[in-house]
């Protein structure tokens, strides 16, 4: 193995992973590059993430086997099904990787976007599915790819199926679908850049080597693995990450128009949002059985997806809700009464914007989406009286918000949103709420 070049990958550039699969990476590969055992200052690593820090190349969830397909001669770089183009994004996801598909547990951008290329350009394809389970990966590539997905959306419908991951870099492509769809279990989300300095100096000093570095421009050798850290250095790269996750949250929005817009991608705070929480926040679409789910895209893949049945969280049973991509002004106005009673309707603040100044349409059409996030608030288990929201004059984002902090304020806040935000950068409240619930038990 080349444990140089994948050192270079690894430390002091930009990466968009998920920090757990990160830290495995590092405890698993770390002593072939480095020669010594690695540490990680203030966290810990699950043994199960270590073991599995390397992902053996596995068939596609709807297909054939692309290994296979190749080795049979076949034409084409993707395994077809139904005439849908089945395009596997899996694994550890890095710039230039000189192949197509997955290997050793990585894939390449580059791969992914000579199947997008060759699946729209193949008049017998008449749709696009990815099969996304990957952490994330590089943060070089993913952009330029994200928008070659968003650009393929307006020749063929492109549908974004997660099992059981689309998270950092892997959620930056699939946020480019038309439509992102996750089981109960699926995840998605950590809108983040993470980067990674590793410190030889006291293994060095206790070797007795020491590494002289002899440079002309006064910034040349920072952030070197023969020294600490300079605290000057973890401010500038701060912010250079922080200038990524920008961009990171507005290539989102790109993808996902009214669905989730930039400020809300950023107010996330790179949290991880499970099954019906991630369809509420407005990263995903719909919660199903991916291979369910597929069949029924391979069956109308033109895009207009029909109305589908979603699964609760608890897993009680399908409740049959309106297409998400239906226009919130034509959504039927659905009242919480019928909604199960788990708790009270949380406080809400009054509106900032008075009514007086919207237009009679645009009423009509902010209390049919008021109507829309207080049915979806109900299928989370939060009820919300939907015409005394409108008589109030509450605005949509205000109940979202409110509606995912009560989520999070509950006993099983952890298990819909888990992650830390970056040092030095504020904590969104929903993330905060969570943890303060799990200090407490």
């Amino acid at each position: 193995m080349h444990h140089t070049q994948i050192a270079q990958r690894v430390f002091n550039t930009p990466l968009m992973v998920d920090p757990a699969k990160a830290l495995a990476f590092l405890t698993g590969l770390g002593p072939r590059i480095t020669g010594r055992e690695i540490s990680v200052e203030g966290m810990a690593v699950d043994p199960e993430d270590q073991a599995t820090a390397t992902l053996p190349a596995r068939s596609s969830l709807f297909g054939d086997d692309l290994t296979r397909r190749q080795v049979q001669g076949d034409s084409q770089p993707f395994a077809v099904v139904d005439g849908i183009a089945v395009i596997e994004i899996a694994g550890t996801l890095v710039h230039r990787g000189a192949w197509i598909g997955q290997s050793s547990g990585l894939t390449s951008y580059e791969g992914i976007a000579a199947q997008l290329s060759a699946a729209l350009a193949d008049p017998g394809i008449r749709g696009i599915a990815l099969d996304i389970d990957s952490f994330g990966g590089e943060v070089a590539g993913a952009f330029d790819l994200a928008d070659r997905i968003r650009a393929a959306r307006h020749v063929k419908p492109v549908q974004a199926f997660v099992a059981d991951h689309a998270l950092s870099a892997g959620y930056a492509l699939a946020s480019q679908a038309d439509r992102i769809i996750l089981p109960r279990t699926g995840a998605v989300g950590s809108i983040g850049v993470l980067a990674m300095h590793s410190d030889m100096s006291a293994a060095l000093d206790q070797k007795g080597i020491a590494v002289t570095l002899i440079h002309a421009g006064a910034r040349k050798v920072d952030a070197n693995p023969y020294q600490p850290l300079p605290e000057a250095v973890r401010t500038r790269i701060a912010g250079e990450l922080e200038d990524l996750r920008q961009i990171f949250a507005e290539t989102v929005a790109e993808g996902r128009g009214t669905r989730l817009d930039t400020l809300r991608a950023l107010g996330t705070e790179a949290a991880v949002f499970r099954g019906e929480a991630a369809v509420f926040a407005g990263l995903a679409d719909e919660v199903a059985d991916p291979v369910t789910a597929f069949r029924a895209f391979a069956a109308t893949p033109s895009g207009k997806a029909p109305t589908h049945r979603h699964i609760t969280p608890k897993g009680k049973g399908p409740l049959m809700t309106t297409n998400p991509d239906e226009d919130p002004q034509t959504a039927p106005a659905v009242s919480a009464a019928s909604a199960p009673e788990p708790a009270s309707p949380p406080a809400l603040a009054a509106p900032q914007a008075e009514a007086a100044d919207l237009s009679p349409e645009a009423i009509r059409a902010e209390a049919a989406e008021v109507a829309q996030v207080c049915a979806q608030a109900a299928r989370l288990g939060v009820s919300i009286d939907a015409a005394d929201a409108v008589a109030r004059g509450l605005k949509p984002e205000a109940l979202r918000a409110k509606v995912l902090a009560d989520l999070a304020a509950r006993s099983d806040a952890a298990g819909i949103i888990a992650s830390a935000p970056a040092t030095g950068a504020t904590e969104s409240p929903i993330v905060a709420a969570a943890r303060k619930s799990a200090a407490s038990r």
